[in-house]
């Protein structure tokens, strides 16, 4: 074991160390987080659908939802302002954390971003419309399809939030830029000297989106949803990816990397669009839904079943020591531990027992996540437990984050409270071993 982790310290650390580090994916990071506020707001209003719509029918409770009518109502406009619209913040996110990562305008890399992904939305849409009691097909010119703005753009926003907002970056530090006298107030010089990279970054992407809407005559969201999203989002789904995800969250944390950091363009990038689309699909078709929801496993999944109490399910350790160590020292950590490992901050035990690089629990540290995954994700598969459909709060405790991210399924809660136990059983060998070992550091 120690020869594996020294040469793991040699040759994987450095590497995972500049992956970590790598600007472009903690630009895109950071611009995930920066949108959590929408994520949740649109997140909430799921919620408030599950307990006042869909709850309330299941128990027919007519008269209850009536009166409800007002709040439901409102929860679709709460929609309409958090995840019909969450590509476009995430767009100007990332283009405001990529330009000041690069030390230009944030301001104006945000702005350039944004106008640069406009251009690729189609302009007319056409519907059918009755007109004199006759149904015709009607076209439009001036209309923004949610399609193009909501979750299933994400990954459209981030690759024409990358390229323009890059075009934008390497003038501004090219000095391609309007030089105004210094007597000219700052913000007025910063606007003038973003003009002209602007203009060059803007007229780009219009001119990629001209020729598509010629030639291709389809937007380039639909040619990267056809070739490129929907594939990943498909291999996404299947079990062997949810376990290797699983699996290199805890192997960068066993050496003291922040695994979901390290992980977040993949995990964010391609997961969370799968949370909202759930959510999305649940607000509009409500419980009946739930039966056809267009992913299987999204962000939140992880989190339900296999983070519970922190990565490595470590509020099973705690509870293993607590019953079977006999070592002072690994009970105090475990004392300090729990209070904050029941709202999954774990970094007491991780960093405190120690587990980084710690031998003696590396093995269930490694597969107890992957484990739960793999049994949540086979028993979601088989219609046991719901798909999760809303973001909520990490902090939540364990069962209490599945039942909300499930929109309300007791069976997940159960699930997620078990395979808690399971981790008690597969954490508690190595608890025993390490009693074992108390003369000795482990």
């Amino acid at each position: 074991m120690n020869k594996i982790i020294k040469w793991m310290e040699t040759h994987f650390i450095p590497v995972a160390a500049k992956i970590g580090n790598q600007r472009h994916l903690v630009a895109i990071r950071d611009s995930f987080i920066a949108i959590m506020p929408i994520t949740m707001v649109g997140s909430v209003a799921v919620l408030l659908n599950v307990f006042f719509r869909d709850l309330p029918t299941a128990a027919k409770w007519t008269g209850f939802v009536e009166n409800m009518h007002w709040l439901i109502n409102i929860n679709g406009i709460v929609w309409w302002a958090s995840f019909a619209i969450i590509s476009l913040a995430f767009i100007v996110s990332f283009g405001y954390h990529l330009a000041k990562d690069y030390d230009v305008n944030p301001i104006a890399g945000a702005l350039v971003a944004l106008s640069s992904y406009i251009v690729f939305i189609p302009q007319t849409a056409s519907f059918e419309a009755e007109i004199n009691g006759v149904k015709e097909l009607v076209s439009n010119w001036g209309l923004i399809n949610v399609d193009y703005t909501g979750s299933a753009a994400l990954f459209t926003a981030l690759i024409v939030g990358f390229i323009s907002t890059m075009i934008y970056i390497k003038l501004m530090q090219a000095k391609v830029t309007i030089k105004l006298p210094d007597s000219v107030p700052p913000a007025v010089s910063k606007a003038f000297a973003a003009i002209i990279p602007s203009v060059v970054a803007i007229y780009a992407s219009s001119v990629v989106a001209y020729l598509l809407d010629t030639y291709a005559q389809m937007p380039l969201n639909d040619i990267i949803a056809k070739y490129i999203q929907v594939p990943l989002m498909g291999l996404s789904q299947g079990v062997f990816s949810v376990i290797l995800l699983s699996f290199l969250v805890q192997l960068f944390w066993f050496f003291g990397i922040h695994g979901h950091n390290v992980l977040a363009p993949i995990m964010d990038g391609i997961y969370l669009p799968a949370t909202t689309a759930n959510a999305e699909h649940y607000l509009k078709y409500g419980a009946e839904g739930i039966k056809d929801l267009p992913y299987i496993w999204t962000r939140g999944s992880f989190d339900a079943f296999g983070q519970m109490g922190g990565s490595g399910i470590t509020i099973g350790l705690i509870i293993a020591i607590f019953i079977f160590s006999k070592r002072e020292d690994s009970k105090a950590v475990a004392k300090l531990a729990a209070p904050m490992g029941m709202f999954n901050i774990n970094e007491p035990i991780t960093f405190g027992l120690p587990i980084v690089l710690n031998p003696v629990y590396a093995i269930p540290w490694l597969i107890v996540p992957p484990i739960s995954v793999a049994i949540a994700y086979i028993l979601t598969t088989l219609g046991v437990i719901r798909p999760v459909i809303a973001a909520v709060p990490w902090v939540l405790p364990p069962g209490l984050y599945a039942f909300l991210a499930t929109g309300g399924d007791w069976i997940a809660l159960v699930v997620s409270l078990a395979l808690v136990a399971l981790s008690v059983v597969l954490y508690t060998p190595f608890v025993i071993l390490a009693n074992n070992m108390e003369d000795k550091e482990i």
